[in-house]
């Protein structure tokens, strides 16, 4: 059995507060799971949730010590430093770089066999922006560190699954990366991650899946030739289908995922329906990467009213996919 690392996020949003909630509220869920990142930001996180209680740090020297640690303490191998605490809700180039730099250990570690799984408090793009890593997000870092594989970025919840063919580029750049070549790998990295025989709906771009070339020709010349290779593999690929139905009929069990065509066409339907339960699985990776499926959420960071649930989940369903 190996442990699960959670990274901390970034260190001025609400990451630390849910990663000490989590610890001090689901020993279970965090059995054998430890933290990486700067022992002072999980502190100041756990300072912020205790409510007079106060929740025991622990720091560790190696992943495997997280085993050794007692329930609701939260074991911390500190992988990067923090001169001084960046404040809750500002953009920090300190924090992006720390925030950055976990992930990139964890990464590592979980490419050399040394954990089972990484789960990914949420960092904020900006920052990492100001701290000069080259990457928008978790996403495409993991990507560059596994070695440039195509990966896929899937939300799920207990009721709707659905896959993106883009992930962080504006609504232009997205429009353009609907290829043939892009749906099509995007349908096959769902079903290989997804394993069995899933049905797989793929939503149109345009209103109305293009209305047969009437509001655009995306489905014509990409969506559909991308599908009939799909199916001609044996995949159970169908679509292109109006994208404001499609998300409901996979709801109601007609589909087991649905692939999405940019960002939001397939976050919003997940998120509406909770993103307490929300968990972002990074698909195609050499290794198993989850995280919450919501942001820094800077507004209320340092409150300690940061709801840890889908953090929980996030571990719940990294532990299932490495059977840990």
């Amino acid at each position: 059995m190996k442990p699960i690392a959670v990274t901390m996020g970034d260190a001025a949003g609400i990451g630390p507060e849910i990663i000490a909630k989590a610890f001090r509220d689901h020993p279970d869920a965090t059995r054998g799971c430890f933290v990486v990142g700067a022992l002072a930001a999980i502190r100041r996180g756990a300072q912020a949730v205790a409510g007079g209680v106060a929740i025991p740090v622990a720091l560790i020297e190696h992943a495997e010590d997280a085993f050794a640690v007692p329930p609701r303490c939260i074991p911390v191998l500190p992988v990067v430093e923090l001169d001084s605490l960046p404040p809750y809700g500002a953009v920090s180039a300190v924090a992006g770089r720390a925030a950055a730099d976990a992930v990139t250990w964890a990464a590592r570690a979980a490419l050399k066999g040394e954990i089972a799984a990484l789960v990914t408090a949420p960092l904020h793009k900006e920052a990492l922006a100001a701290a000069g890593v080259p990457f928008p997000g978790h996403t495409e870092l993991l990507q560059a560190e596994a070695g440039g594989m195509p990966v896929r970025m899937m939300l799920a919840n207990e009721e709707l699954r659905t896959v993106l063919v883009s992930i962080h580029m504006s609504l232009r750049d997205a429009i353009e990366a609907v290829t043939i070549g892009n749906v099509l790998e995007t349908i096959r990295i769902a079903h290989r991650a997804l394993g069995g025989a899933p049905r797989i709906a793929v939503a149109g771009l345009n209103p109305h899946a293009g209305e047969a070339g009437l509001f655009g020709r995306e489905e014509l010349e990409a969506i559909a030739p991308a599908i009939a290779v799909a199916r001609a593999e044996g995949l159970d690929a169908s679509g292109p289908f109006a994208p404001d139905t499609v998300f409901m009929r996979a709801r109601q069990g007609e589909f087991d995922v649905v692939v999405a065509m940019y960002h939001d066409q397939g976050l919003i339907p997940v998120k509406y329906l909770g993103v307490e339960k929300g968990v972002n699985v990074t698909l195609g990776l050499p290794l198993v990467r989850t995280s919450p499926d919501h942001g820094t959420a800077f507004d209320i960071a340092g409150t300690g009213r940061a709801d840890e649930s889908s953090l929980v989940e996030a571990i719940r369903v990294a532990r299932s996919l490495t059977a840990t």
